[in-house]
């Protein structure tokens, strides 16, 4: 079984569910129940979206949608529960071409589950490097040219860690969370196994922003990519590729903003 972090990293509100369920022995017992049933759930949807029949389909919705919420599966829950009100109102044009996205939700859901349940972290222990003694920058990206470029532009100034993808970063969060040695945080977005909108989501239930400020370093510049990452609280953004001076800027825009706080 994979540890928690992994179900946190991939949007599961597992803090939630836990206040139901009160411990990981309940949480982990209950979660095999809702895989087992959920793919049942999602057959008798589909039955009764063939037959029109509204009703009973707004009846199974509805409990999925409730055990979605009660294992902290956010998007399968929000997903649901739109079908729910459109059951309900009688959409069946919206059901007919909403299904496969409900389908999706649920099978996606079960994917995560079954990867939690069956798979092993299988990390690399972090070594003594990655716990900090003193000031440090932490450059999250799953690319060596980044990493190196920004570690030589700042290594005269402070101590620069890195990362490759997201789950990494948030081991060395985990790791240095007695210590305040994190001074700031160049994150990207897209990277393998756990990528940037993971780790920001994994600060942002901790309440992390104010001790660790982050600026982002992407090569996706996408309206809807852009959007999504200002709505948490981070400091700038920079496109890639960028320049030794404009990540100069951000990197001190970034400090400059804890000190403002």
């Amino acid at each position: 079984m994979r540890s928690l972090n992994y179900l946190i990293s991939n949007g599961v509100d597992v803090e939630k569910s836990l206040e139901l369920f009160g411990d990981i022995k309940v949480y982990n017992e209950t979660l095999v129940e809702f895989f087992d049933s959920a793919n049942t759930k999602l057959t008798k949807l589909s039955a009764y979206r063939n037959n029109h029949d509204m009703a009973n389909y707004a009846i199974y919705v509805h409990s999925l949608k409730t055990d979605a919420k009660y294992f902290g599966l956010t998007k399968l829950a929000e997903t649901a529960y739109e079908h729910e009100l459109k059951s309900k109102a009688g959409d069946t044009d919206f059901i007919n071409t909403n299904f496969d996205n409900l389908v999706k939700e649920v099978s996606d859901s079960v994917k995560l589950i079954r990867e939690y349940l069956n798979g092993n972290d299988e990390q690399i222990p972090l070594g003594d490097e990655h716990i900090y003694s003193k000031d440090t920058i932490l450059v999250v990206d799953d690319s060596n040219i980044i990493r190196n470029f920004t570690k030589r532009i700042f290594e005269e100034t402070y101590n620069v860690g890195t990362a490759t993808n997201g789950q990494e970063a948030l081991d060395i969060i985990e790791a240095n969370k007695n210590n305040n040695f994190i001074k700031a945080m160049l994150l990207d977005l897209n990277m393998p196994k756990v990528d940037g909108f993971a780790v920001l989501e994994f600060m942002k239930k901790n309440d992390l922003f104010d001790k660790i400020p982050v600026s982002i370093i992407s090569g996706d510049s996408s309206r809807e990519t852009i959007q999504k990452a200002f709505t948490y609280p981070i400091v700038d953004m920079l496109e890639k590729p960028f320049t030794e001076q404009t990540i100069r800027t951000v990197l001190q825009k970034t400090l400059w903003s804890k000190e403002l706080d």
